[in-house]
């Protein structure tokens, strides 16, 4: 719960300045529509989430069934890029928080000026960070339980000492009061009121921001109920935020002057750390400010724990990165560079990212709502209708966000496009790898195989046309003429029908048919060279003996042969056959042998 709380909590330290500067004195109210979407929109959506994702895929996985082939790829690749928007931004936009926090503090101006380096210093933080995931999760997670147990009570006492404030002076009350009725929206209308709260509460949107984490790191969820254990975190969590949103708004929009929270004011962006500061003093204040600063250093925490948890999930399974994708130490440092390009792209400025924050924030979430959505509407529950209110909600949230910051989509169509860019050279650089996990053969096959490994095994690469006995009989007499195969040496066909080429790899399954006693073996692949050379290797290490394939010569364009190997798993077979058996083995004396003839 504090890996997601560090994302999740570390709100705290922006979004009163943010609901203020949004709502004015509506924003208590604001905030409270945004507590509600909390509680009764996004904590149920990823309570299912959570049940049917329990390895952390969380709601992609759930989407990804709904498209086929390339179509789904690409959907999938989309929603990825708008997770990399999120947990990118998450890292950048809360060490450039954190940095804001430090130059802001009375005793940074007054003896420590050479902190005063926005970039600098926010690059430290994001690499600092990067080190800690080097050494693994279990040192970030004993860090993050002790900065939000530490922030929590600081903010406690903050907000008590608010809340003591205004029993003791009952005037902020009556004057929060008057200015709300007076809000030239509202004229003092209550259905005004809640109206317009309803229409300005998006831009409150960052609120929500961390709590999608806490499926992304199910897979550090230990014992045997890991569902119903991520259910308490996720609760936990809304819990303990919804209290503190509702309470800093209150104090902040009662106590600190609307002067204040506007740019270059003492309380902007740091309300709470303003009040910790003129309530408790300035050494309290400056703790607060510490504790403040480490949580939003470390909420990059979070998003890093989700992004080295979801990235390897799909890319290398989908052919569209290294193999080395899988491991998390290389996969850490590609991360942490990323969020130095962007810090220095954005010169660690915090509003400049809001908006792509906010956008990948909203587009998971309302991703998820709609995955929800669909698998309850397909199961025909009850809860179908309640799910596609919120999804809608959840929709206007969205539009209304990319609506007002429209530079927040821009930012996220550069991570999306960057994304698909890097997938697909990744998948054409691996498109001649092996691709087959394993080979299992049916009892026929298996018995074919062995009435020959006794002898030069001959296998006929045959694209099936009828599949009857007069296609057979013509195409070994064709064989064995081209290739001058001996008539005593029995030969085996075997046929790869292309299956879906948008996958990358699986198990090669064989089975073994009788066609008026020509033996045919046939397969299914996404890639028909890969297949049939994986085949032969497994012949070869099976029978001790070096096989031998036969083909013929394909007509026709060779670029466009390699476009639809690349795009449909087919082409002109033979050589990239050859090609994947030479990177396969390089020892030409224990390949298995390539013949083309025709």
């Amino acid at each position: 719960m504090c890996l997601t709380g560090v994302d999740y909590f570390s709100t705290l330290g922006y979004q009163p300045g943010i609901a203020f500067l949004a709502a004015g004195a509506l924003s208590p109210i604001a905030t409270l529509v945004l507590v509600l979407l909390t509680l009764f929109g996004a904590l149920p959506i990823y309570s299912r989430v959570a049940a049917e994702s329990p390895h952390g895929q969380g709601s992609i996985s759930m989407l990804e069934t709904l498209l086929s082939r390339w179509r789904g790829k690409l959907f999938v690749l989309v929603l990825l890029g708008f997770v990399a928007t999120d947990f990118v931004i998450t890292i950048t936009l809360s060490a450039a928080d954190a940095t804001a926090h430090v130059i802001e503090n009375p005793f940074v101006h007054d003896h420590l000026p050479f902190l005063e380096h926005p970039v600098g210093l926010t690059l430290g933080l994001v690499v600092v960070l990067g080190a800690i995931f080097l050494k693994g999760f279990k040192e970030a997670i004993g860090i993050a339980v002790v900065l939000v147990a530490v922030y929590l009570f600081f903010n406690l006492i903050v907000v008590s000492v608010g809340f003591y404030e205004l029993a003791t002076h009952p005037s902020h009350f009556r004057e929060w009061k008057t200015a709300l009725f007076s809000h030239p929206r509202v004229n003092g209308n209550p259905m005004l009121i809640v109206g317009i709260s309803l229409l300005l509460f998006p831009k409150l949107a960052l609120g929500l921001s961390g709590f999608e984490t806490g499926v992304a790191v199910m897979p550090l969820v230990r014992g045997p109920h890991r569902i119903r254990n991520t259910r308490l975190l996720l609760i936990t969590a809304a819990l303990i935020m919804s209290v503190m949103l509702i309470s800093s708004s209150l104090i902040t929009t009662m106590l600190i002057p609307a002067a204040e929270f506007a740019e270059g004011g003492r309380a902007n962006g740091r309300a709470l750390a303003y009040l910790a500061h003129l309530y408790l003093g300035d050494w309290f204040g400056t703790a607060y400010d510490l504790s403040t600063i480490l949580i939003l250093w470390f909420a990059g925490a979070s998003a890093m724990a989700g992004l080295l948890n979801i990235v390897p999930r799909y890319l290398p399974r989908y052919g569209m990165a290294p193999e080395w994708a899988r491991a998390t130490r290389p996969l850490t440092f590609v991360f942490t560079a990323i969020a130095i390009a962007v810090t220095i792209i954005f010169k660690a400025d915090v509003d400049a990212q809001g908006g792509a924050y906010a956008t990948g924030v909203l587009v998971l979430m309302s991703s998820a709502a709609v995955a929800v959505t669909i698998s309850s509407w397909r199961a025909g529950q009850k809860m179908r209708w309640a799910f596609l209110m919120i999804s809608l909600v959840f929709g206007y949230t969205t539009i209304q966000n990319v609506h007002e910051r429209p530079e927040g989509i821009k930012i996220a169509s550069f991570f999306i496009g960057a994304m698909i860019l890097t997938s697909l050279i990744s998948r054409v650089v691996r498109t001649t790898e092996l691709r087959v996990e394993k080979v299992e053969l049916d009892a026929v096959a298996k018995g074919f195989i062995d009435d020959v490994k006794g002898r030069t095994i001959r296998i006929v690469a045959n694209r099936r046309d009828t599949g009857d006995v007069e296609e057979y009989m013509f195409k070994e007499r064709e064989k064995r003429a081209d290739n001058h195969i001996p008539t005593s040496d029995p030969v085996l066909f075997f046929e790869v029908v292309p299956g879906d080429a948008s996958e990358f790899s699986g198990v090669l399954k064989v089975i073994g048919v009788d066609v008026g006693g020509f033996r045919v073996l046939r397969s299914e692949s996404p890639a028909v060279p890969n297949a049939i050379a994986a085949f032969m290797l497994f012949l070869r290490d099976t029978t001790g003996k070096r096989p031998h394939v036969y083909f013929g010569w394909s007509e026709g364009n060779p670029l466009s042969y390699m476009l639809r190997y690349i795009a449909f798993g087919e082409g002109d077979t033979a050589p990239v056959t050859h090609e994947v058996l030479r990177q396969a083995e390089e020892d030409p004396e224990q390949r298995p042998s390539v013949h083309v003839g025709g």
